[in-house]
């Protein structure tokens, strides 16, 4: 492609103008607004003493208007200054992302990103779903910087997508949705028509698998891969088949607000945009003229639930029974905690009484997950991980924010996805 050609589709593209995104009505009642506020104000409260820049707190910060003025300040420059050798490419995608949503450009980083989705495949047809998440996110940060470019990757990317067998999976699907929707509506006129019908199949066919994911009270996959779903159905090119009620999943999830649910600032970066009437495709259209710190109006009542004074006993297993690991074992213990302690009081309380429940923990965007128990550690080459559940149903919180009940069974499996 040469440099005037190139120039060429980019003016082309811009004609075309920047977005054709339709959005399903759904707002949040005014008032349930301090229910939103309340939220908003715990996450960005959380970059204060965070060790780890989270991106995605940024953008949701920018999308929605922040509060804390200091705080999204400090939580930009901490980005500027992330180094991108220690970042993973959904990381990176989000820091440039981030940095975008606070007008401020990412230097280097887009190449970088760009060359190493030139040079991204899939390890085999059957791949886990969740493999394509990071590049789906760099796809779409990609898109939003350098469109014409990005149309070969993003094709490439699509194939892959089409040829892939693995299980699907709701928030790898919802990013993929905005990404090759990103992609669709930047196509500029005079180029092939393959790309609109490559784009417009998968498309097609993830929002498809979204929207059998729905729940009957409006809920998409679990309450914490709504978020991204709304943003995904709220622009694609390609509704499903299947009509979403967006007002029942915004009321749903409002509900679930009320109940404590979202209190990891990283499951509040994620439904906070949709709760705010943005997406990330509204990224490169953040205003960033500079105002004043405003007091949001807060709810009137605690958004957690009270702890209790009395104890409580879990039950808790620690298992492995993968072939090619060393050590097999099943271990149970009961441990006795205050009640309302969440479930990593429960390792410590274990791993206190019998060394054999000794674990350890990695920092990650969504807060401590396990690494190790009893010295068998999570693999990425091998597909490993410690899996939580409780009787056998998979946690959908980590060990720093599910709560255990009294007398209930939660056991770690190590697991190969």
């Amino acid at each position: 492609m040469t440099r005037v050609t190139l120039q060429l589709l980019t003016l082309l593209w811009a004609m075309t103008g920047t977005s054709t995104q339709t959005r399903s009505s759904c707002s949040v009642p005014l008032a349930e607004q301090p229910l939103v506020n309340g939220i908003q104000v715990l996450m960005e409260s959380s970059v204060v003493n965070s060790a780890f820049p989270n991106p995605s707190i940024l953008i949701a910060m920018n999308l929605a208007g922040a509060y804390n003025l200091e705080a999204q300040k400090n939580l930009t420059f901490k980005l500027m200054d992330s180094d991108t050798a220690d970042l993973t490419i959904g990381q990176l995608a989000l820091t440039i992302m981030a940095l975008t949503s606070s007008c401020h450009d990412p230097g280097n980083k887009v190449s970088i990103l760009q060359r190493q989705m030139e040079n991204w495949a899939p390890s085999s047809l059957n791949t886990d779903a969740s493999s394509f998440y990071g590049p789906s996110l760099a796809i779409l940060a990609l898109c939003q910087k350098h469109p014409v470019t990005t149309l070969p990757i993003a094709a490439r990317f699509a194939k892959s997508l089409l040829a892939n067998s693995s299980p699907f999976n709701v928030d790898t699907g919802a990013v993929v949705t905005l990404a090759l929707t990103c992609m669709y509506n930047k196509i500029p006129i005079g180029s092939e028509e393959g790309y609109r019908a490559l784009f417009s199949q998968v498309l097609k066919n993830t929002v498809e698998n979204i929207s059998m994911r729905i729940l009957d009270d409006g809920i998409i996959g679990n309450i914490y891969s709504t978020g991204l779903a709304m943003q995904a159905l709220s622009v694609t090119p390609e509704p499903p088949k299947k009509e979403w009620n967006c007002q029942q999943t915004m009321d749903s999830v409002l509900d679930e607000i009320k109940e404590g649910k979202f209190h990891n600032p990283m499951s509040i970066a994620q439904i906070l945009p949709s709760l705010k009437g943005k997406t990330y495709l509204d990224v490169p259209h953040v205003s960033c003229t500079p105002g004043h710190e405003v007091q949001p109006t807060l709810p009137s009542h605690p958004s957690r639930v009270p702890t209790s004074a009395s104890n409580i006993t879990v039950k808790y297993t620690i298992n492995n029974q993968l072939r090619g690991v060393e050590l097999h074992f099943n271990e149970t213990i009961n441990v006795s905690v205050k009640g309302g302690s969440v479930l990593l009081v429960v390792l410590e309380e274990a791993q206190r009484k019998n060394p054999t429940f000794k674990f350890e923990t990695t920092m990650t965007s969504w807060g401590l997950m396990v690494s190790s128990i009893n010295n068998i550690a999570e693999n990425v080459n091998h597909k490993t991980y410690w899996q939580f559940l409780s009787g056998k149903t998979p946690l959908n919180e980590g060990v720093a924010d599910y709560i255990p009940f009294n007398c209930e069974h939660i056991t770690a499996n190590f697991t190969q996805y």
